[in-house]
């Protein structure tokens, strides 16, 4: 389970945040990014000492200052459940897409066939032409003479 995953399903949920500086924050998570900033709404917010409070209509953490999350369980568990549900899609793919002896055949033809040269409509292979001329003294277009 990954944290930023976790994060996203926790959205419009309840939760504790611990900063590195002992301040907490507790609120509803209104949305998060790559970096774990977080905007909160309906917090509170509890001194270090844990003596005084203040209530905030909103409110947004930059994600380095975070120590902790503290995150409700039925969030842990309904990302459990997703966790599992890709890893069945995952598996169910896979079996769809293999393909049997037949299969491979097809592909590994149809590669030798990319690099056999032009096919006309009829599928007969054609040769191809080359209209270079031919160098003097050399009888094979494809060698280059003899440099002096």
């Amino acid at each position: 389970m990954l944290p930023l995953s976790l994060l996203k399903t926790a959205q419009s949920h309840p939760m504790l945040v611990e900063l590195k500086n002992g301040e907490t924050y507790n609120g509803h998570l209104v949305s998060c990014d790559t970096w774990m900033n977080i905007n909160l709404r309906e917090v509170i917010c509890t001194s270090k000492d844990g003596d005084r409070f203040w209530r905030m209509p909103e409110c947004y953490i930059r994600g380095s200052t975070i120590k902790y999350l503290r995150i409700p369980d039925e969030v842990i568990d309904m990302v459990k459940e997703d966790v599992q549900q890709k890893s069945r899609n995952r598996q169910e793919m896979n079996k769809q897409n293999r393909g049997g002896q037949n299969q491979r055949g097809r592909n590994q033809q149809n590669r030798n066939n990319a690099f056999a040269g032009r096919r006309d409509n009829q599928g007969n292979r054609q040769q191809q032409q080359n209209n270079r001329p031919l160098a003097p003294g050399n009888k094979n277009p494809q060698k280059k003479p003899p440099q002096k």
